[in-house]
């Protein structure tokens, strides 16, 4: 399995992308918002995706979003094909997409919007912190993309206030903001302050 930054030459799977990610939110039921095989296929050829192939075989997939003039950085779109499914490949590729992110947005916060619970822990492990929506992005256009969404009502009569996902946001500014490593150090500290 190679867990690759997308290139040109990876546009051939523009398509079996977006209908997995469409068929994903149909079999789950959940809310998903729909990606169109040309708007997948300019993320990669910018540069902004990662894609997992098991030799020539498509597995997984998920890119990155930049609003606010890189302010803030969002992973959308992950999505591992049914067979590579419970073998932790999301796990790889969004630790890998993180990675990623942090090399070219290195002063960005890194947010997402999800449903799903192993994506909560994935995000978690990685730092990530739940967060209001007020704390996410207010770009116009970030939102736009929940359009498609079928819980998207439920955004709009709040008034982008909440919805069902969980916003989720990692902050480089914010210290001890790493994952179990950083939580264990801030409850150390934390300790040290009471006992002065």
């Amino acid at each position: 399995m190679e867990i690759q930054v997308a290139k040109r030459i990876h546009v051939t799977y523009a398509t079996i992308i977006s209908e997995t990610i469409t068929s994903s939110a149909q079999v789950r039921g959940t809310g998903i918002a729909r990606r169109t095989p040309e708007y997948i296929q300019k993320k990669i050829e910018s540069g902004d995706a990662i894609i997992a192939l098991d030799g020539e075989k498509f597995a997984g997939f998920c890119y990155i979003e930049a609003w606010g003039h890189g302010k803030y950085v969002a992973h959308s779109g992950l999505i591992v094909a049914p067979e590579y499914r419970a073998i932790g490949l999301a796990k790889k590729i969004k630790t890998k997409i993180f990675k990623y992110s942090r090399e070219k947005y290195p002063t960005a916060k890194i947010f997402g919007i999800t449903t799903g619970l192993p994506v909560m822990k994935i995000n978690y492990d990685l730092g990530y912190k739940p967060v209001t929506f007020s704390q996410l992005t207010d770009d116009p256009d970030f939102w736009k993309g929940c359009q498609t969404c079928k819980n998207y009502d439920v955004l709009t009569r709040t008034n982008r206030t909440m919805c069902l996902c969980t916003g989720m946001l990692y902050d480089p500014q914010t210290k001890n903001n790493n994952g179990i490593v950083g939580r264990l150090q801030s409850f150390k500290n934390a300790f040290k302050r009471d006992k002065k």
